[in-house]
């Protein structure tokens, strides 16, 4: 979440940059400093009470010790009024710091200056393609059909087991997925990310920590009796390691990978471009995830954004970097770029990965700090990337290397594979 130093500091920048992301603050923002004033004004009263009430106390002592009863006794019957004073101030105050914070936690990151103005997808910027567009024929078959065709993804199966969104992989479509799970997760230790394996479920703490909650309960699988939820991405088990702990300076930055099945109840979604692997309740990522110093994370950023890059290239897939305008963006980040490879035979772009610095939001709400040389204490960045989310790249491989002898598969996964064509 915003500070709330930050609020205070510069309000009207805050509402102008949240305008960006078609949020109108001015309403929540004026309630964050008139509650912190209320809270301030709570607190000023509530030491003056206690400052009183302790001078009262030593007053009855020397009272007593004198004689002077019936002294003793106003001093008694002021620190009882002291008392009932003190607790319904007390709870005031800390029913004001929590109106403080359930608004704070409202109330979305601001964009950097870097993010377009705009509300939709349409808006947003392309700032770097790569690749070779394959040239398929007229027959080309999309990556269901082919699926199907080669007996490699069940569909239906699915659906009987789960329900839709669920699908099975068979055969060399299975070790197609290990593969590449395989060759994201090696790819990264590479580039210098340690990996873990985390729990695939997480608690409501965790779910806050990174912004998931409030912001995405209906996105994501809930188990009521539990009280737990179904990670929707790695990015919540992995940035709530650094939850309540204090990081030495001389540590940063840290950089975690790991492989994860995802799961997003995708409420809402219809249509024909949810058809095959297009959009799915599970599917599996490899994510990427680093903790580093303010003055660092846009340099990480781009050291993200070449890392995912370098991916779709030894894929031999042509792609492209969206910058995210502000009403496109989530809820969390102050910048994120998109990246989308082509799907040759539905002939669109397919998104695969979100590449996203949230500043200190996410770490405030974490509170994942570090100790700088001089012992002081200061806010982290957090920052993360699909590296990559495998459905779509599944869907833009069967599609952009399908020949008449099968699907030939990239020389970067063979050695993965065992196989070097699905035929």
């Amino acid at each position: 979440m915003l500070t709330l130093q930050a609020i205070k500091a510069n309000p009207e920048y805050i509402i102008s940059r949240l305008a960006v992301k078609g949020f109108d603050a001015q309403g929540p923002i004026t309630e964050v400093l008139e509650l912190d004033a209320e809270r301030r004004r709570l607190q000023q009263r509530c030491d003056a009470d206690n400052s009183e009430l302790k001078k009262m106390a030593a007053a009855i002592g020397m009272y007593m010790k004198k004689g002077e009863k019936e002294q003793a006794e106003q001093a008694k019957a002021r620190v009882a009024e002291l008392k009932a004073s003190a607790k319904g101030l007390q709870d005031l105050l800390e029913d004001c710091a929590v109106k403080l914070q359930d608004l704070l936690l409202s109330i979305p990151n601001t964009p950097c200056e870097q993010v377009p103005e705009g509300l939709t997808a349409a808006d947003n910027v392309v700032v770097k393609t790569g690749g070779e567009m394959p040239e398929l024929g007229a027959d080309a078959l999309p990556h269901w059909e082919l699926a199907r065709k080669y007996n490699i993804i069940d569909w239906e199966l699915g659906v009987k087991v789960t329900g839709a969104g669920f699908p099975f992989y068979i055969g060399k479509g299975a070790r197609l997925q290990r593969a590449l799970q395989q060759f994201f997760l090696d790819e990264a230790w590479k580039a210098g990310y340690i990996e873990v394996e985390p729990p695939f479920v997480v608690n409501e703490a965790s779910g806050y920590g990174t912004g998931q909650l409030p912001d995405k309960e209906g996105q994501m699988y809930h188990c009521e009796v539990d009280d737990l939820y179904l990670i929707p991405t790695a990015e919540v088990p992995v940035t709530n390691i650094y939850r309540d702990v204090i990081i030495p300076a001389k540590e940063l930055p840290k950089k975690n990978c790991a492989y994860s099945p995802c799961w997003r109840r995708e409420a809402g979604s219809y249509g024909k471009d949810v058809r095959g692997l297009n959009r799915l309740h599970q599917f599996d990522k490899v994510e990427i995830v680093r903790i580093e110093r303010p003055e660092d994370s846009y340099a990480a950023l781009e050291e993200m954004k070449d890392h995912v890059q370098s991916l779709l290239d030894k894929l031999g897939l042509p792609w492209h970097i969206l910058r995210l305008c502000g009403g496109d963006m989530s809820f969390t980040s102050a910048i994120t770029y998109d990246f989308e490879v082509w799907s040759a035979a539905q002939k669109r772009w397919l998104e695969v990965s979100s590449v996203s610095n949230f500043e200190s939001y996410q770490a405030n709400r974490l509170k994942c700090r570090y100790r700088d040389a001089d012992k002081k204490i200061h806010l982290c960045h957090t920052l993360n990337g699909s590296a990559l989310a495998l459905p779509r790249i599944v869907a833009a491989l069967l599609e952009n290397f399908q020949t008449p002898q099968g699907i030939v598969i990239p020389e970067a996964l063979r050695p993965y594979c065992g196989f070097d064509i699905i035929d």
